[in-house]
């Protein structure tokens, strides 16, 4: 394709140009992504060697519901260096991509694990975060939910973990920690959609935090066809039928030209 840029290998433009195939014939795609679609926007992952949060904090210690009620502390000193990139981060290509993709009527669903909201904000409309948001607070005595714009700012600040106006307890951001449970009603539209769709496209995921990670298991049982782009190897890339290791930022448009080229 002569719109594509000359300076990429053969091979990676065949895959390209295969990915946007599929996608442009299927009726019904989906799109699952992780950490890796936000890394080009400032958002560090999870289990990268060296810059993955995951290696340098044991997440049960930090990130767990446990953590959360007897070491609120460590919680939040966790999440303030993670809640200034996330509130200050911008959508990157790829995030865009995934958006004039769904505009296009090539994408029906945007599944995602992450938490910072560049999905949203790149333009995309049908999204499920199954692993909730960082956009809302919810008080842990009175259950009152908050916008977390009215919080989040002073917390990035003063470092001091939020607390209601109306009862002076704790306000917990709306991201699924470990123990929890994950968002019924997003839950079960996710599996839904993977049971429903032709296609699933897996960009940025690591496939290792379950349940999110047997989505596109529901989709292969429906003989959906799998595109998987990550940086590093997943559980499921024997079963793809396109694997493309490389930045997101880069091959996600690619991919989209390629589609609205079609």
């Amino acid at each position: 394709m002569n719109t594509l840029r000359e300076d990429l290998s053969t091979e990676l433009m065949d895959l390209i140009n295969t990915s946007a195939r599929m996608i442009s014939s299927a009726d019904n795609g989906v799109v699952l992504t992780g950490a890796g679609i936000s890394t080009a926007s400032g958002i560090p992952d999870f289990r990268t060697p060296g810059s993955g949060l995951w290696s340098r904090y044991n997440p049960m210690e930090v990130a767990s519901l446990t953590a959360f009620r007897y070491h609120p502390e460590k919680f939040f000193a966790w999440l303030h260096p993670m809640a200034k990139k996330m509130f200050e981060a911008l959508p990157n290509p790829a995030h865009y991509a995934v958006a004039i993709l769904e505009k296009a009527g090539y994408i029906r669903t945007t599944i995602t694990q992450n938490i910072d909201g560049l999905h949203q904000r790149a333009g995309s409309k049908q999204v499920l975060e199954v692993h909730g948001s960082m956009e809302s607070l919810t008080c842990i005595g009175c259950y009152q939910k908050y916008p977390a714009r009215e919080f989040i700012p002073t917390f990035i600040e003063q470092e001091i973990p939020p607390r209601c106006p109306q009862c002076s307890y704790i306000l917990k951001p709306d991201i699924i920690l470990y123990e929890e449970q994950l968002p019924k009603t997003t839950w079960l539209k996710a599996q839904n959609a993977c049971r429903n769709c032709s296609i699933i496209l897996v960009a940025g995921s690591s496939l290792e935090v379950t349940p999110a990670a047997t989505l596109p298991q529901r989709a292969l049982e429906n003989n959906a066809n799998l595109i998987i782009i990550n940086q590093g190897r997943t559980y499921l890339d024997s079963r793809a039928a396109v694997r493309i290791e490389g930045d997101l930022a880069e091959i996600m448009p690619l991919i989209a030209q390629a589609v609205l080229d079609e």
